[in-house]
């Protein structure tokens, strides 16, 4: 394995996750621990007893405890749009940045993908080699497709035209 080959390797085995959560901006990396609180189960049970207890309080049920919000509960649905709000806002920041992170981790596969179509190429090509100075080769269709060059741009291009043709489209 040649020193530039190992080199390549070993730059694609990094981390670009922890790297990418390394760099977060603050108010992401605030985003990400809110989020991560807010799909607990404590916090679904807090919100219960929160709310129930509001509920609770200004029936009129707990005796010399002023009644605040009498029902239909006006403050308590102003908080609960208000937290709904925040929430929303913070989910979809921390879900902007998976999607960035997915991003990332797809071209990185594809990266990994087309180095791998490589090496295996050069397997197939000094498989050749050995068969034809062995003068064991036979035309092989599907070896000279295998060995042939993968033009990725292409394949992007025809991509990209599917994706295009595909958003033009009506939705109905």
């Amino acid at each position: 394995m040649s020193i530039n080959h190992r080199h390549k390797s070993q730059h694609i085995i990094k981390s670009f996750e922890a790297e990418y959560l390394k760099k977060r901006p603050l108010p992401i990396k605030i985003a990400d621990l809110l989020t991560s609180y807010f799909g607990t189960m404590s916090f679904f049970i807090i919100n219960i007893i929160v709310y129930g207890f509001w509920m609770y309080a200004n029936s009129g049920k707990i005796p010399g405890f002023p009644i605040v919000d009498p029902y239909p509960y006006s403050f308590m649905n102003s908080f609960v749009s208000i937290e709904a709000i925040f929430l929303t806002i913070i989910v979809l920041m921390s879900q902007n940045r998976e999607g960035q992170r997915d991003i990332l981790r797809n071209e990185l596969g594809l990266q990994v993908e087309l180095i791998s179509e490589r090496e295996i190429t050069k397997i197939l090509n000094l498989l050749k080699q050995i068969l034809r100075d062995q003068k064991n080769l036979k035309d092989d269709k599907d070896l000279n497709e295998m060995t042939s060059e993968i033009d990725a741009g292409y394949i992007e291009r025809k991509l990209k035209e599917q994706l295009d043709e595909s958003e033009n489209k009506p939705i109905l």
